[in-house]
């Protein structure tokens, strides 16, 4: 849940989020998602200490060669400020809000079903949405403070 609020969080004073939301890339620029700073070098941008280890890498090769396979477009390098010029990008990629919409989007990628396996998906998008679920359910101090005042 909270990798979500990392991700869509707002720019701080010192602009030390440096989380991409959005699906570009650019050079040495941490407001990308994916980060070339050297050639032959990029570094992934997205993932933070709570994605899984094994299945991070096993999507990114499967994405990877998918894209070679069919010679997809990762679109123009933009090499902007996504903070202070995101705006100006109007046709990049947004990043998932939440855990649910990164669900979704899961379920509907044949590519990854097909790399992964349907009995990983399926058991991950079991777990996950039960996740989800618990989180729904549960009450924040926000919530109690601002609609339980009836």
């Amino acid at each position: 849940m909270n990798s979500y609020k990392r991700i869509n969080a707002p720019r701080t004073l010192s602009g030390a989020t440096w989380s991409p939301n959005t699906v570009t890339y650019a050079g040495n620029n941490r407001t990308h998602m994916i980060r070339i700073p050297d050639a032959g070098r990029f570094e992934f941008r997205l993932a933070d200490g709570a994605t899984n280890p094994y299945l991070l890498p096993a999507g990114l090769l499967a994405s990877g060669l998918d894209g070679i396979r069919n010679r997809r477009d990762p679109g123009k390098r933009l090499d902007i400020d996504m903070y202070a010029e995101g705006h100006l990008a109007k046709d990049a990629k947004r990043l998932p809000l939440n855990l649910l919409d990164a669900l979704r989007r899961l379920e509907g990628s044949s590519v990854l079903r097909e790399a992964l396996g349907e009995t990983t998906v399926a058991a991950y998008l079991k777990l996950k949405h039960a996740e989800w679920n618990d989180y729904a359910r549960h009450l924040t101090e926000w919530e109690r403070d601002t609609t339980l005042d009836c």
